[in-house]
């Protein structure tokens, strides 16, 4: 690995702001009840009417609580023990710290420009940009070049590239079925109180191709492969627990899911949490390295 400094300061700075925003969501004072209104394209919506996200809908709020409670009890401390192993030099520390700051950077990126605005606004946007500098400095401290030596014969590469390219498939597939029947219809999808799909475009704008290209170079041993496959799957042990705990608060609240939905997101979850284990457990140090793998 590249003898990089680890920003430190912007680590601490993105654990102490993730405190602050998901402990508000969880923690604010909840006066208020749920209410009905009728959106400006004339579907009758469920308003939450409580807490921080009083003016989402209860559909919304119900996922960004579920995440918020993800983020206090895995995000945060992944991020600093994370953050603690790369400063020693760790390379499995250091995937795991990029694919954590991969996943509060996709948290707050949405939270910016889907949350309804509420007195945390500035603090989604600090995190959304703070996070996106240290992913991407991250990104740039491997040493391409010797990455792919630090892993063993045994990493299981072909059952990595089959589980991104089934996760991106059922992305791609469960996404488009919400799009394009509405849109062969003439109908608007269900936006509830929103004016356009936040999370599908930034599933089907980078998240999936992102996840088809990451498996398709893996399988020809690139070294980009390596790198965008091991982030990947890091960022999805995180981010596939938000959403199975989404799922199950969405469907604890009364909101209605779809039963595929209910049970692929968790199911893909731990695929990709055995995954992750064999991944870390298969990084080596090369025989003719010093630096500690």
């Amino acid at each position: 690995m590249k003898k990089t400094k680890n920003p430190t300061w912007m680590i601490m700075l993105i654990a102490a702001l993730c405190l602050i925003a998901a402990g508000a969501g969880l923690f604010w004072p909840a006066d208020g009840q749920p209410y009905e209104i009728t959106s400006h394209r004339g579907e009758t919506v469920m308003i939450n009417g409580r807490g921080l996200y009083r003016y989402d809908s209860v559909s919304s709020a119900a996922q960004m609580q579920a995440n918020d409670a993800v983020t206090l009890t895995l995000g945060i401390p992944l991020l600093l023990l994370s953050a603690r192993l790369a400063a020693r030099g760790s390379l499995r520390g250091k995937l795991l710290l990029t694919g954590t700051l991969g996943f509060i950077l996709y948290t707050y990126m949405s939270m910016s420009m889907l949350t309804a605005f509420n007195p945390l606004f500035l603090v989604y946007v600090a995190l959304f940009s703070l996070s996106l500098v240290a992913f991407v400095l991250s990104m740039m401290s491997y040493d391409l070049a010797e990455l792919p030596r630090h892993f063993s014969e045994r990493t299981p590469r072909k059952a990595i590239a089959a589980m991104l390219f089934a996760a991106g498939a059922f992305l791609l597939m469960a996404w488009l079925g919400r799009v394009v029947t509405p849109l062969l219809q003439g109908t608007p999808p269900l936006l509830e109180n929103y004016s356009t799909m936040v999370i599908q475009a930034m599933d089907l704008g980078l998240i999936v191709p992102l996840t088809f290209l990451s498996a398709a170079l893996l399988l020809r041993r690139s070294a980009w492969g390596y790198l965008l496959a091991s982030v990947s799957v890091m960022k999805f042990l995180t981010l596939g627990i938000a959403v199975s705990a989404m799922a199950i608060n969405m469907a604890r609240s009364g909101v209605a899911i779809s039963p595929v939905e209910l049970g692929m997101f968790p199911a893909i979850t731990l695929m990709n949490l055995i995954l992750a284990g064999l991944l870390l457990s298969s990084i080596q140090t090369p025989r003719s390295g010093l630096q500690p793998a």
